[in-house]
């Protein structure tokens, strides 16, 4: 005998359609090549992703069709997180930062139809153009510039996109999103993520001894969203109607503790990118100084209190409540910074590290 309760398929585009109605006016703010932000929201995210879904499949898209996406960290990168997904295809993000013999290599292999890119960085595109057949190459306005006659231009194709979309209806196992590896364990080999696994990976970072992610949080992600989807967050965030800051190519350490101090809420960072900003100049003092040092100065220069939680994880513990850290580091992270720790992070290998002001 089957249940007859929660019968309902898990997909990007209720996450989406919630996110535009139930938060609708919480901000999303993207930084610019130039440092001028973007402010917008997640009812402008809903609609725009569905005019974006629409502008896809009038230019032919099917299902399972690979979107290309070479982008930096902002709304419209976000926008195709969830437009491409929802419309039946499966958004592939391009690590910008491989060999354009590379990135090529793998746009191949994957079948790539179309390619979204920041007119910023059509230099990079422009090295390996001739190895990649797109059918279409969508240029997003993203630093402000013209965009050249021979490409699409984003924002011309999604204000002739209908509003009104119906996204088609969508199995929770297709395929959402495409990753490659960056080749560190030989050549690069991708995976594919279903909507389901999406929904159930958010939920799991929205959980209390997860990641925690709520709607109080205001999260600044410097995992680029090329790298494993920005660990999932763009996805969560909207599931947890979380204030979201995308940083774009901006993520010097002076220039993100400046926008923290700006914003003076809460933000997801690299513990890493820190370990330039100690007040004696010295970056061999490792990460703990550095970080200590970053936490010193927002609190001297900007005002306000420093984190309450960071953390090193391959797997995160109740970060709500201590710091998460790698097993090998919890007695000297607990005496330098003086935060308590988990104990809870198995394994010798961390994925990345954050810091929830």
């Amino acid at each position: 005998m089957r249940g007859t309760m929660m019968d309902f398929p898990l997909t990007l585009a209720t996450i989406l359609d919630r996110a535009g109605k139930q938060f609708a006016k919480v901000e999303i703010a993207s930084r610019r090549p130039d440092r001028s932000v973007l402010r917008t929201n997640y009812r402008a995210l809903s609609e725009r992703a569905r005019r974006l879904a629409s502008a896809l499949t009038g230019l032919g898209l099917q299902r399972g069709d690979r979107v290309a996406s070479m982008m930096w960290n902002h709304v419209g990168h976000l926008e195709a997180f969830f437009g491409a997904p929802c419309a039946g295809g499966i958004l592939h993000t391009l690590n910008l930062r491989l060999h354009p013999s590379e990135i090529a290599t793998i746009a191949n292999h994957a079948g790539d139809r179309f390619l979204l890119i920041d007119d910023v960085l059509l230099p990079v595109y422009e090295k390996f153009r001739a190895e990649v057949p797109f059918e279409k190459v969508i240029v997003v306005p993203y630093g402000c510039g013209s965009v050249p006659d021979e490409y699409l231009d984003y924002e011309e194709l999604l204000g002739g996109a209908d509003a009104d979309f119906q996204f088609p209806t969508i199995d929770e196992n297709d395929g959402a999103t495409m990753c490659f590896t960056s080749g560190t364990t030989g050549f690069s080999k991708g995976v594919i993520y279903s909507h389901r696994a999406l929904v159930l990976h958010s939920l799991a970072e929205c959980a209390v001894d997860a990641f925690a992610v709520s709607h109080q949080d205001t999260i600044l992600p410097i995992a680029p969203m090329f790298h494993a989807n920005a660990w999932g967050l763009p996805f969560s965030c909207a599931m947890a109607g979380s204030k979201l800051l995308l940083s774009g190519p901006n993520v010097e350490p002076e220039g993100l503790l400046d926008w923290i101090g700006v914003d003076a809420k809460a933000g997801w960072i690299r513990d890493s990118h820190f370990a330039s900003v100690g007040d004696d100049g010295d970056d061999s003092a490792g990460d703990d100084r550095a970080i200590e040092n970053a936490h010193a100065r927002l609190e001297r220069r900007r005002k306000i209190p420093g984190p309450r939680e960071t953390g090193m994880a391959g797997a995160v513990c109740g970060v709500k409540n201590y710091a998460a850290v790698g097993a090998w580091r919890k007695k000297q992270y607990a005496s330098s910074v003086g935060w308590r720790n988990s104990g809870g992070v198995g394994g010798a290998r961390a994925v990345g590290s954050f810091a929830l002001l």
